[in-house]
């Protein structure tokens, strides 16, 4: 565990108008917010759209052009995004957090006028790619996030962390999902000869390496002297030295949800980059 950076400054800045978004009745697009803090706000639905089409599709097998197609905004439909092979149990919950999702998009939309839902690689061989990336080799056979409830959650585990270094909102589900996970945490991946608690230190390895900077992520089980006050290995909740959530810059986010490490450099789930002013602003940094 290592204290957040100065860097996560700006995150504050997103959460307390956040606070605003989601407790006034009165906030529109027609607000007057200063222009990068309007970027700031604009940037999570980057994410949110990825959030959105991957529990709708995981859960109900159909997405926001179906469930709420104006909060599109005539962006380019997800590509893979199926329905998983889920329990009854988890298939409720996942449901629930597609619905939630579609409130976040439109509270935000009521703040700022946003941007089109961006292409979004939401397909088995894209979750492969990262799992691969993960465990430093080609799983055999492929990675398959739609095959059942533990692979499902597996590669839940990839986002919803990320958004709630940017969104508090986000944090209860990612909570549910990490819960979700440890309760199973001993158990092996079939046919993998890794655990569900091995999988996520090597998917939070992954992402502390394409974030560079520093340790922001642990997976469920951890070494003593990175648990809670130095006295416990289980981790269902992660956080710095002080148990406090980490933050990511969106900077770092678009370097994992690209897999490239690279904030100017597209591709993994965001095959065309992301878009909002501060994504599109590192893509042309890079051309």
């Amino acid at each position: 565990m290592e204290p957040q950076s100065s860097s996560t400054t700006g995150l504050m800045i997103i959460n307390l108008f956040l606070f605003f978004l989601f407790t006034s009745a009165t906030v529109n697009s027609g607000s007057n917010l200063p222009k990068c803090d309007i970027d700031l706000l604009e940037f999570p639905l980057n994410l949110e759209y990825f959030e959105a089409e991957y529990f709708s599709f995981g859960s109900m097998g159909m997405g926001l052009d179906t469930i709420q197609p104006d909060l599109t905004a005539g962006g380019p439909p997800p590509v893979g995004a199926k329905k998983a092979n889920l329990s009854s149990l988890v298939n409720d919950i996942i449901t629930q957090f597609a619905y939630q999702e579609v409130g976040h998009l439109r509270a935000i939309k009521k703040m700022v006028e946003g941007f089109p839902r961006p292409l979004l690689n939401l397909s088995e061989e894209s979750f492969a790619t990262v799992m691969n990336d993960a465990c430093g080799e080609d799983l055999s056979p492929p990675f398959d996030p739609y095959a059942n409830d533990i692979n499902y959650l597996i590669s839940c585990y990839v986002i919803p962390y990320l958004v709630a270094g940017l969104l508090g909102v986000e944090s209860g589900q990612d909570a549910v999902i990490r819960s979700l996970l440890y309760e199973r945490a001993k158990e092996k991946v079939s046919p993998y000869e890794m655990t569900v608690a091995e999988f996520t230190g090597k998917i939070s390895g992954l992402r502390n390496k394409l974030g560079k900077n520093g340790v922001k992520d642990e997976g469920l089980v951890v070494s003593r002297d990175e648990g809670a006050e130095k006295k416990i290995e289980g981790n269902v909740l992660a956080g710095d030295e002080d148990s406090l959530a980490y933050g990511r810059t969106p900077r770092e986010i678009l370097r994992i949800v690209y897999g490239s490490g690279a904030e100017h450099v597209p591709g993994g789930f965001y095959p065309n980059g992301g878009d909002g002013a501060i994504a599109k602003g590192y893509l042309k940094r890079g051309r």
